[in-house]
């Protein structure tokens, strides 16, 4: 009895995980800027923990106590940059840690993107 309850546990917690956790969460939507399309790379970490048992009852009635949880943890890391058709990678580095330092360094990192593909235009051919 206790194991159909056990899996009914689990399948709730892991099917509320894959509302937040999915490809769209670690390969953002592109955001284009200026020409310049940007998408966000994030890493995703999480953990999950489900158990139960029955219990002893002076009836016959089947006592089970159970329960579930789950954390999530998205970071933002990198960017990938996109213009004229030439591809970069932008990490993201250790100083910052949270959603809202990344989205602040935003128009830097525009200016950044826009520089680099400057410099690869004045570049000669080898």
């Amino acid at each position: 009895m206790s194991d159909d309850k056990i899996k009914s546990l689990i399948d709730t917690t892991i099917g509320n995980l894959r509302t937040v956790v999915d490809a769209d969460t670690i390969i953002g939507s592109p955001l284009t800027v200026e020409g310049i399309t940007l998408i966000p790379v994030s890493k995703v970490s999480f953990g999950m923990a489900t158990g139960g048992s029955d219990f002893p009852s002076k009836t016959n009635a089947q006592i089970f106590g159970g329960g579930g949880g789950a954390g999530v943890s998205i970071v933002p890391v990198a960017f990938i940059a996109i213009s004229d058709g030439n591809v970069k990678m932008l990490p993201i580095y250790n100083e910052l840690s949270s959603f809202e330092k990344a989205i602040n360094t935003a128009p830097e990192l525009l200016d950044k993107v826009k520089g680099l593909f400057k410099k690869d235009k004045n570049r000669k051919p080898e």
